[in-house]
């Protein structure tokens, strides 16, 4: 176990697989640097992040997961790393490990498009006490997309790992802790069941990827 900063990896194994945990504190800005410096070391890597996301969908129930495919690059720290246009994808492989996981653990999860951000307020549609400004059309416009969560992660690891000139693979999911179509957040009592869940399957795929390197 090592810590930086916020930066705190820990590293050990899983039935046999060697595995490290990484908490890369808030945002895609930490979330790049923790990337880049973890593959200099460990130049051929899959990534699978596990975090939690509030939900934009009303068939999205808190505490279920959220295995992103996709995600809008409402940030500004990939521009520094791909053009614009390029889409921020998940690795099918690991896509496809985590649904089996989740299907094998009989967990809730819905698999689709997230939209990842650098602001938490404004930035996700929050409007708070002293700041102006907030776009009402925010949340109705990414729900008519389809996008089924907010986060502010998915988006840089998608990229890094899709232009590193390093072998990386990348996906993840979260576990809805903010339910912004209705307005609800998880009783603190339930938010360790949902990460527990998350923790679960991302560890089941990463077995089933172990399976196909």
């Amino acid at each position: 176990m090592r810590q930086k900063r916020e930066f705190l990896t820990i590293t050990g194994s899983y039935q046999g697989i060697r595995i490290t945990g990484l908490a890369t504190g808030i945002g895609p800005d930490n979330t790049a640097i923790a990337v880049i410096e973890a593959v200099q070391y460990q130049p051929q890597a899959t990534f699978i992040r596990i975090g939690s996301c509030g939900s934009l969908q009303p068939e999205i129930q808190l505490g279920d997961l959220i295995i992103s495919t996709e995600a809008l690059r409402h940030e500004n720290t990939t521009q520094f790393y791909a053009p614009a246009e390029l889409k921020a994808v998940a690795d099918p492989l690991v896509t496809q490990a985590l649904i089996a996981a989740a299907q094998e653990q009989g967990v809730v999860y819905h698999c689709g498009l997230t939209c990842t951000t650098s602001d938490f307020y404004h930035g996700q549609g929050r409007r708070v006490p002293g700041f102006s400004g907030c776009d009402p059309t925010l949340l109705p416009r990414l729900q008519a997309k389809g996008v089924l969560n907010l986060e502010m992660e998915m988006a840089a690891y998608f990229i890094l790992a899709q232009v590193s000139d390093f072998p990386l693979r990348a996906g993840g999911l979260t576990a809805v802790f903010a339910d912004r179509w209705r307005g609800t957040f998880i009783a603190p009592e339930e938010m360790s069941a949902a990460e527990d869940r998350a923790i679960q399957v991302a560890l089941g795929a990463v077995l089933r990827l172990a399976d196909r390197p």
